[in-house]
């Protein structure tokens, strides 16, 4: 008898996705509406799926920068037009995709002068970048530059501490979250003991997490 009232709710329960845009390379929305739902589930089943949803979906991102003969982030770099902390906040813009845990190891190699981008970093086979038109730095002299990235999959986000920097090896603040933002409002209808409630899910991302 409870097998039987629990397949007849699973079957009525429906998720259904109403709208799926994708504004640019990182930044993706989708609409999602979930019914019928009693009375007073739909505030529960939203705040937690939204917590979920920012808190526990994982994401991928460089979490170490080492750069040779380099003594802190705001050295400045004859023939590169960025500052070294312009440089590191410009890896950090750059949203990866990635199946495998552990660290992984990626690099950049250029000889300039050129501009470089996240096309030139040298990945992992197991690694993709999902915008390959991010800015790096500019090399405005005949001159060669070597950067070592580790790259993490993980949730949430890791804050380091400005005095973690040792000589040419920088430590990014990583956040690991491809989801940016989560809204949920709730429609009601019906009377009296048969009002039931439709659950609406708005959902951000940076691009980094598979549909």
């Amino acid at each position: 008898m409870i097998r039987d009232e629990i397949s007849v709710s699973i079957q009525t329960l429906r998720w259904k996705c109403i709208e799926s845009r994708a504004y640019s390379k990182r930044l993706h929305y989708g609409r999602f509406a979930l019914s019928p739902l009693r009375k007073g589930r739909a505030d529960t089943i939203g705040i937690a799926m939204r917590r979920a949803l920012l808190g526990e979906v994982e994401g991928t991102c460089i979490t170490r920068v080492k750069l040779e003969n380099i003594k802190h982030e705001y050295s400045a770099i004859i023939g590169i037009e960025e500052s070294v902390h312009d440089i590191l906040m410009n890896l950090k813009e750059i949203v990866f995709r990635s199946d495998s845990y552990g660290i992984r190891e990626a690099s950049i190699y250029i000889v300039g002068p050129r501009n470089v981008t996240a096309q030139d970093i040298i990945l992992p086979p197991s690694v993709k970048i999902i915008d390959t038109t991010q800015h790096i730095a500019r090399l405005t002299k005949s001159i060669t530059s070597d950067i070592r990235l580790q790259i993490e999959k993980n949730r949430g986000y890791i804050i380091h501490s400005p005095n973690n920097y040792q000589d040419g090896i920088f430590p990014i603040d990583a956040v690991f979250m491809p989801v940016r933002d989560v809204n949920y409002s709730i429609h009601s209808y019906g009377s009296g003991n048969e009002i039931r409630e439709v659950l609406f899910l708005e959902i951000w991302t940076n691009g980094g997490v598979n549909s």
